[in-house]
């Protein structure tokens, strides 16, 4: 629905209002994948307003319904064969995610994982019937490794972990050759040639260093392709030599960022491409058939950015998924023995991309010198000058904004706003030192990083200084709050969706199965007994007093990383102290808002709470 109404920014200009439901509504499909035989096509599409697995075999318009959930979406699924998919699952927003097989006919559904409070890790295996699983069902802190008949149900213990082992890594035989423990600080790589071997240590890195295996060379048994920092400054792809450590050749890597993920042929045994970003993600072919495909791919679908999100055992058949900052794209399949591409189905097709904003990337310096890398979307049909603005940092923190379609940006932008959204230190990305340059720096540097882009956005005069708002999502939550205790007179008002308040309980609370990296944690973050003076500085719970703003404040009850009383009692401080407080809290929800009547209603309450505090 599309209605034409006139800008209250400054600067008058014309713009079409979408629909709140229409950003924020379940897609109409999404997660397309191909089996591994290549004969059928499967996808989840709402029931109900939940997100179900759906199947269709290629040359046929018939459509199977796999699941039937009411209560809860599905998460994550996959192929495990060509006639069963796995999926994940949490029970009503717990977050206690099990593992479930079904059988492409619908079928056969069955909880592979039915242990209460037990959390499930499944590695990518050879599509089969048996798969690797790490479950902590017998100890909570720690995950042990099973072999798991999806048929049957029945599990083979690998290898009860000794207490320190955090992550594992089996061969292209299923075979579990591969671990990393952690003392807490630093990090071990151990092999073993087979699985009646003992292990035995490969190398160990420290805090500030990562080596991640992720596969096994094909050529030689004692290599493995990994994604490692060690010994520079940017991840790279190298060739790793299980029996001395050491690097046995550099595969890729670049110079002015990491390596986001490689992608890698089952069929050929070889890695095929590798994805990086810089200011939108990027690709570097490794294998010349693939780039001729994405190639071919990429000259039909100009001016849209492609990603091959999946393929068959055969490697003949492709998933391709397409979007924009304007678009939340389509998918197609590629068949490459007839050169021949078919669109399966646009995401949200009731999403005009002439009715959306750009996505700019931007750079701003910082008072110390670091350049921080970012994006900037204006209101369509907007000069850019005076404008009401969203500050709008990332959760994590250990991640980033990427270029892209965002339905909250374009939300923000189509409503008039201005919306900036930076990759401030601690974001992934930009290499170990930038990523150390966060460490025990919550609330002090990387929030000064965040201020320093509002003073740009003021200086460049895009900002209207009396009209900005901060808001963010977890980590961007806090930041958020943070944002308006420091500095009560530079925003107007704020948007904490599930952000911490309490950096002390936040560290109190981590997850049992983190408790093995707990000091690498504390290290980032900050001890909750040497670093107490910082962490209660940093920490907006004990400075409600400094906050003078009105606040939009949403969390799900059934949060297990950020403490729901604590949240609770946050606001109801703020309220005593006579603070605007409209508070949101989902009883049905864990971090993030997955049902769709919940993100309808937290977006519905963030437009009018913002229209009120910045454009009445």
């Amino acid at each position: 629905m599309l209605v034409a109404v006139t800008s209250a920014c400054t600067n008058e200009y014309k713009r079409e209002k979408v629909a709140l439901e229409d950003f924020f509504r379940n897609p109409e499909k999404t997660e397309f994948s191909v089996s591994p035989g290549g004969e059928f096509i499967s996808y989840l599409q709402p029931y109900n307003n939940r997100l179900n697995i759906y199947v269709r075999e290629l040359g046929s318009n018939e459509v199977t319904q796999v699941t039937t959930y009411e209560q809860d979406n599905i998460k994550y699924y996959w192929w495990a064969n060509d006639e069963q998919l796995l999926y994940i699952k949490d029970s009503n927003g717990n977050e206690d995610y099990h593992l479930y097989s079904v059988n492409r006919d619908g079928t056969g559904n069955r909880d592979l994982t039915p242990f209460k409070g037990t959390q499930v890790m499944v590695h990518d295996t050879p599509a089969d019937s048996i798969i690797i699983v790490g479950l902590n069902k017998r100890d909570p802190k720690v995950f042990d490794i099973y072999r798991l008949n999806i048929n049957s149900g029945e599990m083979e213990v690998i290898l009860e972990n000794p207490g320190n082992v955090i992550w594992w890594m089996p061969d292209h035989r299923n075979k579990v050759r591969l671990v990393k423990s952690s003392d807490g600080v630093n990090e071990t790589l151990l092999y073993r040639p087979t699985e009646d071997s003992p292990f035995k240590e490969v190398l160990t890195t420290n805090v500030f260093e990562s080596i991640e295996p992720v596969y096994f060379s094909a050529e030689d048994p004692n290599l493995v392709i990994a994604i490692s920092n060690v010994g520079r400054d940017k991840e790279a792809v190298v060739e790793l030599d299980l029996t001395s450590g050491k690097e046995d050749k550099i595969i890729f890597q670049h110079d002015e960022v990491d390596v986001r993920s490689i992608r890698y042929s089952k069929k050929q045994e070889k890695p095929l491409f590798v994805n990086y970003i810089t200011w939108k993600e990027e690709t570097h072919f490794l294998d010349e058939n693939i780039k001729s495909i994405y190639e071919k791919i990429a000259d039909r679908l100009p001016e849209l950015e492609i990603d091959i999100v999946n393929w068959n055992r055969n490697e003949d058949k492709f998933i391709v998924r397409t979007y924009s900052d304007r678009s939340p794209g389509s998918y197609y399949l590629y068949e490459a023995a007839g050169d021949d591409l078919r669109k399966l189905s646009e995401v949200s097709p009731w999403i005009d991309p002439r009715d959306m904003a750009e996505m700019k990337p931007v750079s701003y310096k910082t008072g110390d010198g670091l350049t921080i890398h970012g994006y900037l979307t204006l209101p369509k049909g907007s000069e850019g000058v005076n404008l009401p603005v969203i500050i709008n940092p990332h959760g994590g923190p250990w991640t980033r904004n990427t270029w892209g379609f965002d339905p909250e940006v374009q939300f923000l932008a189509n409503r008039g706003y201005a919306v900036l959204q930076m990759n401030y230190r601690g974001s992934t990305g930009y290499g170990k030192a930038f990523m150390k340059a966060s460490n025990k720096e919550w609330g002090n540097k990387v929030q000064q990083d965040i201020t320093d882009g509002v003073e740009w956005l003021i200086a460049e005069g895009v900002a209207d200084p009396a009209r900005i708002a901060i808001c963010g999502f977890s980590f961007g939550g806090y930041c958020a709050l943070s944002g308006v205790v420091q500095h009560p007179g530079l925003y107007r008002c704020a948007v904490s969706y599930s952000g911490m308040t309490n950096l002390f309980t936040f560290l109190k609370d981590i997850p049992p199965y983190l408790e093995p990296i707990q000091q690498m944690i504390f290290n980032a973050v900050g001890h909750p007994e040497k670093d107490a003076d910082y962490l209660r500085a940093v920490s907006p719970i004990f400075h409600t007093a400094e906050i003078k703003v009105p606040l939009l404040v949403a969390q799900g009850e059934k949060d297990p990383r950020v403490n729901v009383n604590e949240t609770t009692q946050f606001v109801q401080k703020l309220r005593e102290n006579g603070l605007e407080v409209n508070y949101i809290l989902k009883k049905d929800e864990g971090h993030r808002f997955r049902k769709e009547e919940n993100r309808l209603h937290f977006y519905a309450e963030l437009e009018e709470f913002l229209a009120k505090n910045l454009l009445n």
